[in-house]
């Protein structure tokens, strides 16, 4: 599944104009290219130049990360971060502790921050944003200052995904982006529990 998300994602990326490499994503701060940037990463860090990176940023992976992710895309061109994904689709990376579906979570959440942003929904996956979905723990909402206690989340195109309580119904890719804090247009989620996730 995580090489399906990064072959769409290499099939989405290839048709950007150069306005669109530079539209906000829906992670803040990163402009799609940086995503881009962000995702490849692992493909293109060591190890040991990672952790140097952490320690630099004072031991705050989230403030390295946004920081390689601005640097890079300013180094690489579009083009260069393309052909870097395109080569790894494959790759069997993971994040630390995380897995596979680990890697999946990381690819699909930010392919979300793309494809919402550029109005591309059809570049979304309603199985794998599902999937990684009803895979979430409690401490992964809480890194992303939401919960879904006493929600019910139905994606309407792959029906129930998990939780009891109120109903929350909109498409699974509205339903994760949502759940790991971003944005969605006020429409895109209905039901007696949707503005607990707006």
């Amino acid at each position: 599944m995580a090489a399906d998300e990064r072959r769409a994602q290499v099939t989405l990326y290839s048709g950007l104009s150069d306005d669109e490499w530079d539209v906000p994503s829906l992670c803040t701060g990163w402009r799609v290219r940086d995503v881009l940037a962000h995702t490849t990463m692992p493909f293109r860090w060591s190890v040991p130049r990672l952790l140097l990176g952490v320690v630099r940023a004072r031991g705050s992976f989230d403030r390295f990360a946004d920081r390689a992710a601005r640097d890079d895309a300013a180094a690489l061109t579009p083009d260069e971060l393309l052909a870097c994904l395109d080569a790894h689709v494959e790759d069997p990376w993971s994040p630390p502790g995380g897995g596979p579906v680990g890697a999946l979570s990381h690819d699909v959440i930010h392919g979300l921050d793309v494809a919402l942003a550029l109005g591309r929904l059809e570049h979304v996956s309603p199985e794998r944003a599902t999937t990684v979905l009803a895979s979430m723990r409690p401490e992964h909402l809480r890194s992303f200052g939401t919960t879904i206690d006493g929600l019910r989340l139905v994606a309407t195109d792959t029906g129930p995904v998990r939780g009891d309580g109120a109903e929350v119904r909109g498409r699974a890719a509205y339903l994760l982006a949502a759940v790991c804090g971003r944005r969605v247009p006020e429409e895109a989620l209905t039901g007696p529990g949707a503005a607990r996730l707006a």
